[in-house]
Protein backbone atom coordinates (compact mmCIF):
# COMPACT_ATOMS: atom_id res chain seq x y z
CA UNK A 1 0.00 0.00 0.00
CA UNK A 2 2.93 2.15 0.99
CA UNK A 3 4.22 1.95 -2.69
CA UNK A 4 0.98 2.02 -4.47
CA UNK A 5 0.61 5.71 -2.21
CA UNK A 6 4.16 6.63 -2.98
CA UNK A 7 3.83 6.06 -6.36
CA UNK A 8 0.59 8.15 -7.24
CA UNK A 9 2.43 10.75 -5.52
CA UNK A 10 5.05 10.85 -7.42
CA UNK A 11 2.99 10.71 -10.52
CA UNK A 12 0.29 13.58 -9.84
CA UNK A 13 2.26 16.72 -11.59
CA UNK A 14 0.95 19.99 -12.66
CA UNK A 15 0.20 20.62 -16.41
CA UNK A 16 0.16 23.72 -18.39
CA UNK A 17 3.69 24.89 -17.57
CA UNK A 18 4.84 26.34 -20.81
CA UNK A 19 3.73 29.59 -19.92
CA UNK A 20 6.00 32.10 -18.16
CA UNK A 21 4.48 33.14 -14.63
CA UNK A 22 5.88 36.76 -13.18
CA UNK A 23 6.79 36.13 -9.81
CA UNK A 24 5.35 38.40 -6.96
CA UNK A 25 8.45 40.36 -4.40
CA UNK A 26 7.54 38.39 -1.55
CA UNK A 27 8.14 34.71 -3.53
CA UNK A 28 10.49 31.98 -1.53
CA UNK A 29 12.49 29.43 -3.06
CA UNK A 30 13.44 26.19 -0.43
CA UNK A 31 15.16 23.26 -0.81
CA UNK A 32 13.48 21.03 0.75
CA UNK A 33 15.10 18.27 2.63
CA UNK A 34 12.55 14.54 3.82
CA UNK A 35 14.24 12.47 6.49
CA UNK A 36 15.28 8.48 5.21
CA UNK A 37 12.29 5.95 5.91
CA UNK A 38 13.57 2.44 7.00
CA UNK A 39 10.18 0.46 5.76
CA UNK A 40 11.66 0.74 2.37
CA UNK A 41 14.85 0.16 0.41
CA UNK A 42 13.96 3.09 -2.07
CA UNK A 43 12.98 5.57 0.81
CA UNK A 44 15.98 5.51 3.16
CA UNK A 45 18.09 7.48 2.13
CA UNK A 46 15.89 10.54 2.17
CA UNK A 47 14.74 13.01 -0.49
CA UNK A 48 15.42 16.24 -1.86
CA UNK A 49 13.18 19.08 -3.74
CA UNK A 50 12.73 22.93 -4.80
CA UNK A 51 10.09 24.29 -3.46
CA UNK A 52 8.48 27.76 -5.07
CA UNK A 53 6.07 29.59 -3.01
CA UNK A 54 4.49 32.98 -3.76
CA UNK A 55 1.71 33.92 -2.04
CA UNK A 56 0.39 36.43 -4.07
CA UNK A 57 -0.13 34.15 -7.41
CA UNK A 58 -0.87 30.88 -5.25
CA UNK A 59 2.11 29.38 -6.83
CA UNK A 60 2.83 26.86 -3.93
CA UNK A 61 4.93 24.03 -5.52
CA UNK A 62 7.73 21.06 -5.78
CA UNK A 63 9.39 20.89 -8.27
CA UNK A 64 10.98 16.52 -8.07
CA UNK A 65 13.41 15.14 -9.70
CA UNK A 66 12.72 12.14 -8.25
CA UNK A 67 10.05 10.79 -10.44
CA UNK A 68 10.19 7.57 -12.75
CA UNK A 69 7.01 6.64 -15.07
CA UNK A 70 6.27 2.82 -15.27
CA UNK A 71 4.57 3.33 -18.47
CA UNK A 72 7.63 4.54 -20.47
CA UNK A 73 8.61 1.89 -22.88
CA UNK A 74 10.85 -0.79 -21.97
CA UNK A 75 10.68 -0.15 -18.54
CA UNK A 76 11.95 -2.78 -16.75
CA UNK A 77 14.91 -3.38 -19.42
CA UNK A 78 16.10 -0.43 -18.76
CA UNK A 79 16.06 -0.18 -15.23
CA UNK A 80 17.62 -3.63 -15.75
CA UNK A 81 20.51 -2.32 -18.11
CA UNK A 82 20.99 1.09 -15.93
CA UNK A 83 18.95 3.09 -18.69
CA UNK A 84 16.28 4.08 -16.95
CA UNK A 85 14.98 7.91 -17.31
CA UNK A 86 13.46 10.09 -14.23
CA UNK A 87 12.09 12.97 -14.74
CA UNK A 88 11.54 16.42 -13.18
CA UNK A 89 7.64 16.30 -11.86
CA UNK A 90 6.03 19.11 -10.26
CA UNK A 91 3.54 18.76 -7.34
CA UNK A 92 1.48 20.52 -4.69
CA UNK A 93 3.55 21.10 -1.91
CA UNK A 94 0.67 19.98 0.36
CA UNK A 95 0.20 16.37 -0.39
CA UNK A 96 3.91 16.13 -0.98
CA UNK A 97 4.82 17.76 2.31
CA UNK A 98 1.90 15.48 4.24
CA UNK A 99 3.41 12.44 2.28
CA UNK A 100 6.51 12.55 4.32
CA UNK A 101 4.81 13.77 7.91
CA UNK A 102 2.44 10.94 7.30
CA UNK A 103 5.20 8.54 7.21
CA UNK A 104 6.60 10.15 10.02
CA UNK A 105 9.57 11.24 7.72
CA UNK A 106 11.63 14.74 8.77
CA UNK A 107 10.89 17.75 6.53
CA UNK A 108 13.64 19.96 6.31
CA UNK A 109 13.49 23.77 4.42
CA UNK A 110 15.92 26.18 3.47
CA UNK A 111 14.90 29.49 2.24
CA UNK A 112 17.42 30.64 -0.31
CA UNK A 113 19.01 34.20 -0.02
CA UNK A 114 18.02 35.51 -3.47
CA UNK A 115 17.49 38.78 -5.12
CA UNK A 116 14.09 38.65 -6.79
CA UNK A 117 15.68 38.47 -9.98
CA UNK A 118 17.65 35.50 -9.45
CA UNK A 119 14.36 33.81 -8.07
CA UNK A 120 12.48 34.55 -11.51
CA UNK A 121 16.07 33.55 -13.10
CA UNK A 122 15.73 29.98 -10.88
CA UNK A 123 11.85 29.41 -11.44
CA UNK A 124 12.36 30.27 -15.16
CA UNK A 125 15.09 27.50 -15.40
CA UNK A 126 12.44 24.95 -13.61
CA UNK A 127 9.79 25.56 -15.68
CA UNK A 128 11.75 25.23 -18.62
CA UNK A 129 13.08 21.67 -16.96
CA UNK A 130 9.72 20.59 -16.65
CA UNK A 131 8.44 21.08 -19.98
CA UNK A 132 7.24 17.35 -22.05
CA UNK A 133 10.65 17.97 -23.63
CA UNK A 134 13.05 18.46 -21.04
CA UNK A 135 12.23 16.85 -17.96
CA UNK A 136 14.00 13.52 -18.82
CA UNK A 137 17.90 12.35 -17.54
CA UNK A 138 19.32 9.31 -17.26
CA UNK A 139 19.28 8.37 -13.62
CA UNK A 140 22.60 7.19 -12.02
CA UNK A 141 22.41 5.80 -8.29
CA UNK A 142 25.40 8.55 -7.02
CA UNK A 143 26.04 10.93 -9.46
CA UNK A 144 22.81 12.73 -11.18
CA UNK A 145 19.83 11.39 -8.99
CA UNK A 146 16.84 13.55 -7.18
CA UNK A 147 19.93 15.12 -4.36
CA UNK A 148 22.44 16.14 -6.93
CA UNK A 149 20.37 17.61 -9.39
CA UNK A 150 19.49 20.18 -6.52
CA UNK A 151 22.86 21.13 -6.51
CA UNK A 152 23.94 21.15 -10.43
CA UNK A 153 20.95 22.86 -10.93
CA UNK A 154 21.75 25.61 -8.80
CA UNK A 155 25.10 25.46 -10.17
CA UNK A 156 23.76 25.96 -13.84
CA UNK A 157 21.72 28.82 -12.79
CA UNK A 158 23.83 30.82 -11.12
CA UNK A 159 27.35 29.60 -12.16
CA UNK A 160 30.26 30.89 -9.85
CA UNK A 161 28.59 32.95 -8.15
CA UNK A 162 28.13 30.01 -6.11
CA UNK A 163 30.51 28.64 -3.70
CA UNK A 164 30.02 25.65 -1.61
CA UNK A 165 32.68 25.45 1.15
CA UNK A 166 33.16 21.39 1.74
CA UNK A 167 36.04 22.31 4.38
CA UNK A 168 32.92 21.36 7.17
CA UNK A 169 33.31 17.76 5.92
CA UNK A 170 35.91 16.06 8.03
CA UNK A 171 35.19 12.29 7.63
CA UNK A 172 36.67 10.37 4.86
CA UNK A 173 34.13 8.02 3.85
CA UNK A 174 33.59 5.98 0.56
CA UNK A 175 30.63 5.88 -1.13
CA UNK A 176 29.75 2.59 0.52
CA UNK A 177 30.52 3.85 3.59
CA UNK A 178 28.10 6.37 2.92
CA UNK A 179 25.27 4.14 2.35
CA UNK A 180 25.79 1.92 5.28
CA UNK A 181 25.14 4.92 7.41
CA UNK A 182 21.54 4.44 6.26
CA UNK A 183 21.36 0.70 5.76
CA UNK A 184 21.92 -0.20 9.52
CA UNK A 185 18.43 -1.37 10.17
CA UNK A 186 18.01 -3.19 6.35
CA UNK A 187 20.66 -5.69 6.76
CA UNK A 188 19.36 -7.47 3.61
CA UNK A 189 18.95 -4.27 1.98
CA UNK A 190 22.73 -3.52 2.72
CA UNK A 191 23.87 -6.72 1.56
CA UNK A 192 22.54 -6.54 -1.63
CA UNK A 193 24.31 -3.87 -2.67
CA UNK A 194 27.64 -5.14 -1.14
CA UNK A 195 26.91 -8.11 -3.75
CA UNK A 196 25.88 -6.17 -6.60
CA UNK A 197 28.16 -3.33 -6.78
CA UNK A 198 31.44 -3.15 -7.09
CA UNK A 199 34.65 -1.65 -6.92
CA UNK A 200 33.78 2.10 -7.72
CA UNK A 201 31.85 1.64 -4.67
CA UNK A 202 34.83 1.69 -2.62
CA UNK A 203 36.98 5.09 -4.11
CA UNK A 204 37.22 7.35 -1.54
CA UNK A 205 34.28 10.21 -1.91
CA UNK A 206 35.45 13.81 -2.45
CA UNK A 207 32.77 16.34 -0.31
CA UNK A 208 31.07 17.35 -3.34
CA UNK A 209 30.36 13.24 -4.46
CA UNK A 210 28.97 13.38 -0.50
CA UNK A 211 25.95 15.13 -2.03
CA UNK A 212 24.50 12.49 -3.79
CA UNK A 213 22.74 12.18 -0.56
CA UNK A 214 19.98 14.63 0.71
CA UNK A 215 21.29 14.96 4.17
CA UNK A 216 24.89 16.38 2.47
CA UNK A 217 22.57 18.43 0.39
CA UNK A 218 21.02 19.87 3.20
CA UNK A 219 24.63 20.68 5.00
CA UNK A 220 26.73 21.88 2.04
CA UNK A 221 23.48 24.36 1.23
CA UNK A 222 24.05 25.63 4.91
CA UNK A 223 27.58 26.08 4.25
CA UNK A 224 27.33 28.10 0.67
CA UNK A 225 27.77 31.30 -0.26
CA UNK A 226 26.16 32.94 -3.16
CA UNK A 227 27.31 36.69 -4.86
CA UNK A 228 24.58 39.21 -4.18
CA UNK A 229 25.45 43.10 -4.90
CA UNK A 230 29.05 42.19 -5.52
CA UNK A 231 29.64 40.79 -2.43
CA UNK A 232 29.30 36.78 -1.27
CA UNK A 233 26.40 36.25 1.02
CA UNK A 234 25.48 33.01 2.84
CA UNK A 235 22.81 31.15 0.59
CA UNK A 236 20.62 29.68 3.27
CA UNK A 237 18.42 32.77 4.39
CA UNK A 238 16.89 30.97 7.40
CA UNK A 239 16.26 27.19 8.14
CA UNK A 240 12.62 25.91 8.93
CA UNK A 241 11.35 22.71 10.34
CA UNK A 242 8.19 21.83 8.74
CA UNK A 243 8.33 18.61 10.95
CA UNK A 244 10.77 16.73 13.39
CA UNK A 245 10.51 13.11 12.85
CA UNK A 246 9.49 11.25 16.48
CA UNK A 247 12.09 8.53 17.52
CA UNK A 248 10.53 4.92 16.53
CA UNK A 249 11.35 1.60 18.02
CA UNK A 250 13.27 -0.47 15.97
CA UNK A 251 13.49 -4.36 16.57
CA UNK A 252 15.71 -6.81 15.05
CA UNK A 253 14.15 -9.43 12.80
CA UNK A 254 14.99 -13.40 13.39
CA UNK A 255 15.50 -12.92 9.33
CA UNK A 256 18.64 -11.56 9.93
CA UNK A 257 21.66 -12.68 7.64
CA UNK A 258 23.74 -13.44 10.47
CA UNK A 259 21.41 -15.82 11.84
CA UNK A 260 20.26 -17.20 7.96
CA UNK A 261 23.75 -17.82 6.72
CA UNK A 262 24.61 -18.92 10.33
CA UNK A 263 22.03 -21.91 10.41
CA UNK A 264 23.25 -22.31 6.68
CA UNK A 265 26.63 -23.13 7.99
CA UNK A 266 25.80 -25.13 10.71
CA UNK A 267 23.32 -27.47 8.92
CA UNK A 268 25.73 -27.62 6.15
CA UNK A 269 28.89 -28.46 8.28
CA UNK A 270 26.73 -31.45 9.80
CA UNK A 271 25.89 -32.46 6.90
CA UNK A 272 29.58 -32.25 5.04
CA UNK A 273 30.29 -34.35 8.48
CA UNK A 274 27.35 -36.89 7.66
CA UNK A 275 29.33 -36.77 3.89
CA UNK A 276 32.20 -37.87 5.41
CA UNK A 277 30.88 -40.89 7.50
CA UNK A 278 29.43 -42.72 4.82
CA UNK A 279 31.46 -41.96 2.04
CA UNK A 280 28.68 -40.26 -0.09
CA UNK A 281 28.05 -36.82 -1.31
CA UNK A 282 25.16 -35.33 -0.77
CA UNK A 283 24.49 -34.15 -4.26
CA UNK A 284 20.99 -32.47 -3.80
CA UNK A 285 22.51 -29.98 -1.84
CA UNK A 286 25.62 -29.29 -3.80
CA UNK A 287 23.25 -28.43 -6.31
CA UNK A 288 20.98 -26.12 -4.83
CA UNK A 289 24.17 -24.83 -3.26
CA UNK A 290 26.27 -24.03 -5.95
CA UNK A 291 23.51 -23.61 -8.66
CA UNK A 292 22.16 -20.77 -6.63
CA UNK A 293 25.78 -19.35 -6.07
CA UNK A 294 26.91 -19.79 -9.46
CA UNK A 295 22.94 -17.81 -10.58
CA UNK A 296 25.04 -14.91 -8.13
CA UNK A 297 27.78 -14.89 -10.36
CA UNK A 298 26.12 -15.08 -13.72
CA UNK A 299 23.75 -11.98 -12.38
CA UNK A 300 27.36 -9.85 -11.01
CA UNK A 301 29.03 -10.95 -15.13
CA UNK A 302 26.32 -9.60 -16.70
CA UNK A 303 25.76 -6.19 -14.65
CA UNK A 304 28.78 -5.60 -14.73
CA UNK A 305 29.95 -6.33 -19.07
CA UNK A 306 26.41 -6.10 -20.52
CA UNK A 307 24.83 -3.06 -18.65
CA UNK A 308 25.54 0.47 -17.89
CA UNK A 309 25.87 0.08 -14.10
CA UNK A 310 28.84 1.75 -13.64
CA UNK A 311 29.30 0.62 -10.15
CA UNK A 312 28.44 -2.85 -10.95
CA UNK A 313 32.43 -3.00 -12.47
CA UNK A 314 35.12 -4.82 -11.45
CA UNK A 315 33.10 -7.15 -8.65
CA UNK A 316 35.04 -8.60 -6.16
CA UNK A 317 32.49 -11.08 -5.23
CA UNK A 318 32.77 -13.00 -8.15
CA UNK A 319 35.37 -14.66 -6.43
CA UNK A 320 33.34 -16.71 -4.44
CA UNK A 321 30.05 -16.60 -6.99
CA UNK A 322 31.71 -18.19 -9.49
CA UNK A 323 29.48 -18.99 -12.63
CA UNK A 324 31.25 -21.63 -13.72
CA UNK A 325 29.22 -23.49 -11.38
CA UNK A 326 26.57 -23.54 -13.14
CA UNK A 327 28.51 -25.66 -16.33
CA UNK A 328 29.54 -28.21 -13.22
CA UNK A 329 25.78 -28.97 -11.96
CA UNK A 330 25.92 -31.67 -14.73
CA UNK A 331 28.60 -33.66 -13.38
CA UNK A 332 27.34 -34.29 -9.73
CA UNK A 333 24.66 -36.63 -11.29
CA UNK A 334 26.79 -38.79 -13.96
CA UNK A 335 29.02 -41.55 -12.66
CA UNK A 336 31.91 -41.01 -14.60
CA UNK A 337 33.62 -37.26 -13.62
CA UNK A 338 36.01 -35.48 -15.97
CA UNK A 339 40.03 -35.67 -14.92
CA UNK A 340 39.54 -32.17 -14.19
CA UNK A 341 36.99 -32.32 -11.89
CA UNK A 342 38.39 -33.05 -8.69
CA UNK A 343 40.94 -30.50 -9.14
CA UNK A 344 38.56 -27.54 -10.30
CA UNK A 345 36.98 -27.88 -6.43
CA UNK A 346 40.30 -28.02 -4.75
CA UNK A 347 41.04 -24.78 -6.52
CA UNK A 348 38.20 -23.43 -5.83
CA UNK A 349 37.97 -24.77 -2.69
CA UNK A 350 41.64 -23.27 -1.83
CA UNK A 351 40.29 -19.47 -3.36
CA UNK A 352 37.36 -19.55 -1.09
CA UNK A 353 40.14 -20.13 2.35
CA UNK A 354 42.15 -17.76 0.90
CA UNK A 355 39.32 -15.29 0.49
CA UNK A 356 38.26 -15.46 3.83
CA UNK A 357 42.32 -14.85 5.11
CA UNK A 358 42.32 -11.35 3.05
CA UNK A 359 38.69 -10.42 3.32
CA UNK A 360 39.78 -7.36 5.28
CA UNK A 361 42.43 -6.19 3.07
CA UNK A 362 40.94 -6.38 -0.77
CA UNK A 363 40.04 -3.04 -2.31
CA UNK A 364 36.48 -3.55 -2.44
CA UNK A 365 34.78 -3.60 1.05
CA UNK A 366 32.83 -7.60 1.32
CA UNK A 367 29.92 -7.77 3.45
CA UNK A 368 30.82 -9.76 6.49
CA UNK A 369 27.44 -11.48 6.51
CA UNK A 370 28.75 -13.69 3.63
CA UNK A 371 31.30 -14.83 5.42
CA UNK A 372 29.57 -18.24 6.91
CA UNK A 373 28.46 -19.07 3.27
CA UNK A 374 32.31 -18.61 1.64
CA UNK A 375 33.50 -21.22 4.73
CA UNK A 376 30.54 -23.49 3.82
CA UNK A 377 31.84 -23.46 0.65
CA UNK A 378 35.25 -24.10 1.07
CA UNK A 379 33.98 -27.34 3.11
CA UNK A 380 31.94 -28.66 0.82
CA UNK A 381 34.53 -27.86 -1.83
CA UNK A 382 37.20 -30.34 0.47
CA UNK A 383 34.34 -33.51 0.94
CA UNK A 384 33.41 -33.06 -2.63
CA UNK A 385 37.35 -33.32 -4.09
CA UNK A 386 38.26 -35.72 -1.57
CA UNK A 387 35.07 -38.07 -1.95
CA UNK A 388 35.08 -37.57 -5.91
CA UNK A 389 39.03 -38.90 -5.91
CA UNK A 390 38.23 -42.08 -4.06
CA UNK A 391 35.36 -42.81 -6.84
Amino acid sequence: MRKIIFIALLLFSINGLAQTTELSKGTEIYVVTCGPFQGELYSAFGHSAFRVYDPETSVNWIYNYGVFDFNQPNFYLNFARGNLNYKLGVQQYRPFRDFYIYYNRFVHEQQLNLTHEQKQKLFDFLEWNALPENQYYRYDYFYDNCATKIRDVVQQVFGDSVKFDDSYIQTNYSIRDLCELYLKHQPWGDLGIDICLGLPMDKKASPFEYMFLPDYIESSFGHATIINSGAPTPLVKANVITYQAQPEEITMSLFHPWIIFGLLFIAGGGLTYHDFRTKKLSKWFDTILFGAVGCVGLLLLLLWIATDHKAAAANFNLLWAVPTHLILLIWFWIGKKPNWFTGYFKLIGLLQIALVVVWFVLPQQLNVFLIPLVLLLAIRCWIIARLTRLQ
